[in-house]
């Protein structure tokens, strides 16, 4: 089965072809960044815009890489939400226009599925189930089971600021520009990430996140000594990485211990950092428990997890009438 994904969800315009739920055939993906960050950040209206004027272009551009045409299209699968509702509209409507004119079968995904599905694109060794999930972009920190497709237990999240979020906006009180979470790793490679004491949120508190107190522990600490330069801003950057992971994994560790699961997939924006990537490589290698993390071009947005995730669901005779709607808080 050839599946057509299509992800509009918030500031990058994906499609992709996908075959039997697992062979990436053409990935094509037009980023929204340089159209936002003279804003710092995304702009709601702006974002579904460019998505209208996009959307087609990128879907000729899937066609072209994978050589094939609307023919060879066996079903159709779309982020319904979360995200931003104008954002993820234009992606909806345009899968039902080609729907209906082509009649296909037609599937709305959750976007954090899709990101759930990413492990299982294009790889020799995939996770059984069930597994557990750590979830972490710009929009969610969950920790959750996956106990087969479309089959999904959420175990705890955050109670205020994703941790994608707390790392842009740190990053945006320190002038790292848009967006700033992939500047604070790099800066925390080589700095020292005992040099500025942060808090850890939710010790001991169940499997909830918290980051809104770190964030303002950060902003408190620069009113005090004004924004760093040189090596006092690599420090900065690593001591506050190292309290976002610290609570990443320590968490994550616990649920795995109470859940008796062997098998963890890192999924998200979140699981490009790199200091979060090699922290649970070493948890990995000393708790005797496996890692999946996909390459980083399937952590952020993409088509061809939408269209894996759909491609199980439309196989299980799922399907989506043309009165299919746009969810900006759709639950997983």
């Amino acid at each position: 089965m050839l599946v057509l994904g299509i992800e509009s969800s918030c500031d990058e315009t994906a499609a992709a072809l996908v075959e039997d739920g697992r062979r990436v055939v053409a990935d094509a993906v037009w980023s929204q960044v340089a159209v936002h960050r003279e804003y710092g950040g995304v702009v709601p209206e702006i974002a579904s815009r460019a998505h209208v004027v996009n959307l087609v272009p990128v879907l000729e551009e899937a066609f072209k890489q994978a050589g094939k045409t609307l023919d060879d299209v066996d079903g159709i699968a779309v982020t319904r939400g979360p995200g931003l509702v104008g954002a993820l509209l234009v992606g909806v409507q345009t899968a039902k226009a080609i729907a209906w004119a082509r009649d296909l079968p037609l599937i709305g995904v959750n976007h954090l599925e899709g990101h759930l599905s990413a492990v299982f694109l294009d790889a020799e060794i995939v996770p059984p189930f069930p597994h557990l999930a750590l979830l972490v972009s710009g929009g969610h920190s969950e920790i959750i089971i996956a106990r087969d497709f479309g089959r999904y237990e959420l175990l705890g999240s955050t109670r205020d600021d994703a941790s994608g979020e707390a790392f842009d906006k740190v990053g945006k009180m320190l002038g790292l520009g848009y967006p700033a979470g992939p500047v604070v790793d790099k800066l925390a490679a080589t700095g020292d990430p005992t040099a500025v004491k942060l808090p850890r949120a939710m010790r001991n508190k169940g499997l909830d996140f918290s980051f809104s107190g770190l964030k303002t522990a950060v902003s408190t600490h620069l009113q005090k000594t004004g924004i760093p330069e040189g090596q006092a801003l690599s420090d900065l950057c690593a001591s506050f990485q190292a309290a976002v992971i610290d609570q990443l994994v320590s968490k994550t560790m616990v649920a795995l211990e109470a859940q008796q699961l062997k098998h963890l997939v890192v999924a998200g924006g979140v699981a490009c950092n790199r200091g979060l990537r090699e922290t649970l490589k070493a948890e990995a290698t000393a708790r005797g428990f496996q890692l999946y993390i996909p390459p980083p071009k399937r952590c952020t947005d993409n088509a061809a997890m939408i269209a894996c995730a759909g491609h199980y669901r439309l196989v299980r005779g799922e399907r989506a009438d043309l009165a299919l709607n746009a969810t900006a808080t759709l639950p997983l």
